[in-house]
């Protein structure tokens, strides 16, 4: 299926053209019209076209909330817990003295939830009130005297082909948030991304790493995991490359050399048994 909301006179005439010049044979339209009403007729949308408004009510309902929270603790991925083995950074303890919450998808709940989120492109959250330091130097950092720090970074909001990009780096000033705090105190980087993005250069400065993808807005998934009220438990369903030159890379490629391979995720206990 087409999915042209602006152009689609345009498209429609263009596509009318190329079967008619035979460059788009008409088997190929059957074949794509045929696939289209087989889900439709599937669906039953031809008996029933109107959505059933009989659970509208339960949109948003705390069970619904409490759903999509459990399926962010579940989704959540560990990629790093403190520069050596002997001594993880995760889970946080509650009872720290001071604590510094920094990155620009911190305390926006419309990053959050990225892209097919109230319009189509997704919408940022300007009005949120701002509790914490969004971009600190390192002077604050190392002057603030924090137990640790939660670093939120990654990517604008996009939706379909406004999120292609040739490099998938992180844009600024997620680079030097990470840089700035890392560098001063013990920090936990939280990826808020759809995809895997080049970080190779920055792990070194992390003390942990959390894949966090696009929680949503449960985003409170999150720190039930980072605090240890449970565990870490997901895997990567995708290998994370080191640089964009490595793509496409598999499971069995002979030049197989990950970031993170396909299916990794470190495990954390609840830290009540800990």
């Amino acid at each position: 299926m087409a999915m042209v909301p602006f152009n689609y006179t345009e498209s429609i005439d263009t596509l009318t053209y190329l079967v008619n010049k035979n460059f788009v044979p008409m088997t190929r339209i059957d074949d794509a019209v045929r696939r289209i009403l087989r889900v439709k007729f599937t669906a039953g949308l031809f008996e029933h076209p109107y959505a059933d408004y009989s659970f509208v009510n339960e949109l948003g309902s705390q069970e619904h909330r409490e759903l999509a929270r459990e399926a962010v603790r579940k989704t959540l991925v560990l990629l790093k817990n403190g520069k050596s083995n002997d001594q993880p950074l995760l889970p946080l303890p509650k009872k720290a003295r001071k604590m510094l919450v920094a990155g620009t998808h911190a305390n926006n709940l419309g990053n959050q939830c990225g892209g097919w989120t109230i319009r189509w492109q997704g919408l940022s959250d300007p009005t949120t009130e701002v509790v914490y330091k969004e971009n600190p130097n390192p002077n604050f950092v190392k002057s603030g005297k924090f137990s640790y720090a939660i670093v939120v970074v990654v990517e604008p909001l996009y939706s379909e082909t406004f999120g292609d990009s040739l490099n998938l780096t992180l844009s600024e000033p997620g680079p030097s948030i990470i840089m700035n705090v890392c560098r001063s105190v013990k920090c936990v980087v939280v990826l808020i991304t759809g995809r895997p993005v080049v970080i190779q250069q920055y792990v070194p400065v992390m003390d942990a790493l959390v894949a966090a993808w696009l929680p949503g807005t449960e985003g409170r998934g999150v720190a039930d995991v980072l605090f240890g009220d449970y565990g870490f438990v997901g895997k990567l369903s995708r290998t994370w490359f080191k640089t964009v030159d490595q793509l496409p890379m598999n499971v069995g490629d002979r030049h197989f050399d990950p970031l993170f391979p396909f299916g990794f995720g470190l495990t954390t206990k609840p830290a009540r048994t800990q």
